[in-house]
C-alpha cells in the first residue's frame, strides 16, 4: 500500500481548446502508461461519441501516472463554462493545479472562471504556456496577461510566485525557458513533484471519502469515483453513506474497489487517504455524499455548486410524424431520464408542470441543455423543445433581477464596430477593449443572459466567420426590460406531405428555405425564414401543372439553393416563444406551438387581451 506522501492529485484547466486532453495523451505516452504496440486513439480521454464529434471535453475523467515512485492522479476538466458544474466539484479531489492557456488566445473566461476556484481553495497553480509553436503566439504578453488575472482575482503572495512552463502537448515536449531544449514533458511532471503538496490527510482517523463524480459502468453498474479524506479503504469492509445534513442514505459492503492506472480502472484490496479511487455497488448514493465508516456521523463538507441560469420546457412529441422514428415517446420514460440525469449532474435540475406533461429542464447554457437533448435523441427518444428562458430571482428589496453573462470577443478590427453596435442594442455594456494580436481587438462586454440566445450565429455572420466569442456566468443584476429577439417571421407549411422542388424554387424570393425536395413536411411545421417580419402560410407541397402543350421557353431547369441547415443548439436559440424544435432519433424540425393557423389566430388575440 502507498504511502499518502506518495501520492500527487493535479486537475488540468484551462478554457476551451487550448489542449487539455492532447497534453494528458503526451503525458500518458511518455510515462509508460501504454505499451509500445498499443493502438491509442487521438484524445484518449474523450471517450464518448459527442466528445469525440465535437472535439469538447463534457465529462471530468481521472487517469493516473507513476513518476519516480510517485502516484501523480491527473484529472481531465470541462473547458466549457456550461459544465462548469463538474469543474467546481473535481477541484475539491485535488491538491494542485495545472493552468493551461493558449500562446496566442491568452487566458479567456473560463480560464478566469477556474483559476478563481482554485485559488479560493489556496491552491498554488503552475502556469503552462500551450501551443508555443504557433505561428502568432506571444508567449511574454500572454505570461503578463495570466498575472494580471492572478491578481485581479486576489491571489495571495504566494499564489502570485508561480512556476512557469512553455510547451507544446500536440508535440510533447515542455520547458522552464523558451529557448530551452524541447525533448519531452519531464520538466512537467518533476515540477508537479516539487511544486504541489502530498495530501494533507490523517491514514489513523476512521474511513471517509467524498463522492465527486458518479458514472455508469455496464459490467459494474453505478460507480462514485472520489478522494479518500481518511482512514483506509478495504475490501468487503461494512460502509455506510451520509448525506451533506447527516442522514444516512445507505449501509453496504465495500464489494469493489478500483484504483486509476493509465486510462483503465484495475480493482485493488486496499486503498489510503489521499488517494483518489473508485467504488461500484451503491443503489442510492450520489454525488457529494460521504461514504465512509459506520462510526463517523459528520460529512466531509462540500462547496454548493453555481445555481443553473436558463431553463428549457420539454414535452411529449405530438407531431404527425411522431413515433415514426423514435421509440421511448411517453412522458413516464422522458421524466424518468430526465431524473436519472439531474441524479448524476448536479449543474441541471429537473422539475414536473402540474399535470405532469411537461417537465422543465434548468441548467447552466444552450450548450449544456443540448447535449443533454442530443444524448436523449441517440437513446431513441422523441420530444419538443420550448426555446429557453432565463431563471430570474428577487433581490432584498423585492426588485426583479436577471443573470448577466462576461462576454469577451475577438474579433478583426473592421468588424468591431459592428459588434459593439449589436451588442449595445442587446443591452450589454462594454467593459474593455483592447488589441489582441496583429490586426485583432479584444472587446469585453457584461449582457444579460436574455439577450445572447441566438445571437451566436449573427454575430458569425457580422463577422464573416472569423470572430470568436466566448461567454461566462457573472453574476445576477437589475432586470433590463424588454429586449428584441429575431426580427424575420416564419414561412409555415399550410399542408403535409412532401417537399417539391418545384415549389421551393418559386418560394426561394419570399425567404431562406430550410427544407429540401422530398423532405417530409407538415401544416404548421416551419420550413424557411420570411424575408419581412411577419409569418407566412405557403404551400410546398405544389407541383407544376402538367399540360399536353409543349413551347419553347416554359420548361425551364428548376434550380434551388442549399438549405439552411442547424445545429440541435442553434435552433433551440433561434426559435420564438410561439415556436418548438421537435426532436426524433434521425430528424431536427422546427414547428409552431399551434400546428392550425385557426389555433395560432386564437391563441395571438388571446396573448394580445394580456
Amino acid at each position: 500500500m502507498r504511502d499518502p506522501k506518495d501520492i500527487r492529485n493535479i486537475a488540468i484547466i484551462a478554457h476551451v481548446d487550448h489542449g487539455k486532453t492532447t497534453l494528458i495523451d503526451s503525458i500518458l505516452q511518455q510515462s509508460g502508461s501504454f505499451r509500445d504496440n498499443q493502438q491509442v486513439d487521438e484524445r484518449v480521454m474523450d471517450s464518448n461519441d459527442l466528445e469525440k464529434e465535437r472535439g469538447i471535453t463534457i465529462l471530468a475523467k481521472c487517469t493516473s501516472v507513476d513518476w519516480e515512485g510517485t502516484r501523480i492522479n491527473i484529472i481531465d476538466t470541462p473547458g466549457h463554462a456550461d459544465f462548469g458544474g463538474e469543474v467546481e466539484r473535481v477541484l475539491s479531489m485535488c491538491d494542485g493545479v495545472i493552468l493551461l492557456t493558449d500562446s496566442a488566445e491568452g487566458p479567456l473566461p473560463q480560464t478566469k472562471f477556474v483559476l478563481g476556484k482554485a485559488l479560493k481553495l489556496g491552491m498554488r497553480p503552475v502556469v503552462l504556456i500551450n501551443k508555443i509553436d504557433r505561428s502568432d503566439s506571444r508567449p511574454d504578453e500572454v505570461l503578463n496577461e495570466v498575472f494580471d488575472l492572478f491578481a485581479s482575482l486576489d491571489a495571495t503572495d504566494e499564489q502570485l510566485d508561480f512556476p512557469v512552463l512553455y510547451a507544446s502537448g500536440r508535440d510533447g515536449w515542455c520547458t522552464p525557458e523558451l529557448d530551452g531544449p524541447r525533448d519531452n514533458l519531464h520538466p512537467l511532471l518533476e515540477l508537479v513533484l516539487k511544486h504541489v503538496p502530498a495530501p494533507d490527510v490523517d491514514t489513523t482517523a476512521p474511513f471517509t471519502m467524498l463522492s465527486t463524480l458518479l458514472g455508469a459502468d455496464t459490467y459494474l453498474g453505478r460507480t462514485l469515483t472520489g478522494k479518500i479524506y481518511s482512514g483506509k479503504a478495504k475490501v468487503n469492509m461494512s460502509v455506510k453513506a451520509i448525506s451533506l445534513d447527516g442522514k444516512t442514505v445507505e449501509t453496504f459492503r465495500l464489494t469493489k474497489l478500483m484504483a486509476f492506472n493509465g486510462i483503465d480502472r484495475e480493482p485493488v484490496e486496499e486503498a489510503v487517504a489521499g488517494d483518489i479511487v473508485c467504488i461500484a455497488g451503491m443503489a442510492k448514493t450520489s454525488v457529494a455524499d460521504t461514504i465512509c465508516d459506520p462510526s463517523v456521523t459528520t460529512p466531509v463538507p462540500s462547496d454548493p455548486v453555481d445555481p443553473p441560469t436558463m431553463a428549457v420546457t420539454i414535452t411529449v412529441n405530438d407531431s404527425p410524424y411522431a413515433g415514426q422514428e423514435g421509440k421511448k415517446l411517453t412522458s413516464t420514460m422522458i421524466r424518468d431520464r430526465l431524473l436519472a440525469e439531474a441524479e448524476t449532474n448536479v449543474a441541471i435540475k429537473v422539475s414536473e408542470s402540474a399535470g405532469k406533461d411537461a417537465f422543465e429542464l434548468a441548467g447552466r447554457g444552450e450548450l449544456q441543455l443540448g447535449v443533454l437533448i442530443e444524448t436523449m435523441r441517440r437513446e431513441g427518444f422523441e420530444m419538443t423543445v420550448s426555446r429557453p428562458r432565463v431563471i430570474y430571482k428577487t433581490d432584498e428589496n423585492g426588485q426583479r433581477t436577471e443573470p448577466y453573462e462576461e462576454v469577451t470577443v475577438d474579433v478583426d478590427d473592421e468588424f468591431s464596430g459592428s459588434v459593439v453596435e449589436k451588442m449595445t442594442q442587446r443591452k450589454a455594456e462594454m467593459t474593455d477593449m483592447r488589441p489582441s494580436g496583429v490586426g485583432r481587438t479584444r472587446v469585453i462586454f457584461l449582457a444579460p443572459s436574455r439577450s445572447l440566445i441566438g445571437y451566436q450565429s449573427q454575430f458569425l455572420t457580422d463577422t464573416r466567420g472569423t470572430g470568436l466569442m466566448n461567454r461566462i456566468f457573472d453574476s445576477y443584476g437589475p432586470y433590463k426590460g424588454d429586449i428584441g429577439g429575431r426580427r424575420n417571421g416564419a414561412l409555415i407549411s399550410n399542408g403535409t406531405g412532401e417537399a417539391v422542388a418545384y415549389a421551393i424554387f418559386n418560394l426561394q424570393d419570399r425567404g431562406i428555405m430550410m427544407v429540401d425536395h422530398q423532405e417530409k413536411v407538415y401544416e404548421g411545421m416551419i420550413i424557411g425564414e420570411h424575408n419581412r417580419d411577419n409569418d407566412l402560410e405557403v404551400n410546398i407541397l405544389k407541383g407544376k401543372q402538367l399540360t399536353n402543350v409543349r413551347a419553347s421557353g416554359t420548361d425551364e431547369a428548376v434550380k434551388i439553393t442549399a438549405p439552411k441547415r442547424m445545429s440541435l443548439e442553434e435552433m433551440i436559440a433561434y426559435i420564438n416563444d410561439d415556436e418548438l424544435v421537435e426532436v426524433t432519433p434521425q430528424s431536427l424540425r422546427l414547428r409552431k406551438v399551434h400546428l392550425k393557423e385557426t389555433d395560432r389566430k386564437s391563441a395571438s388575440r388571446k396573448a394580445a387581451k394580456g
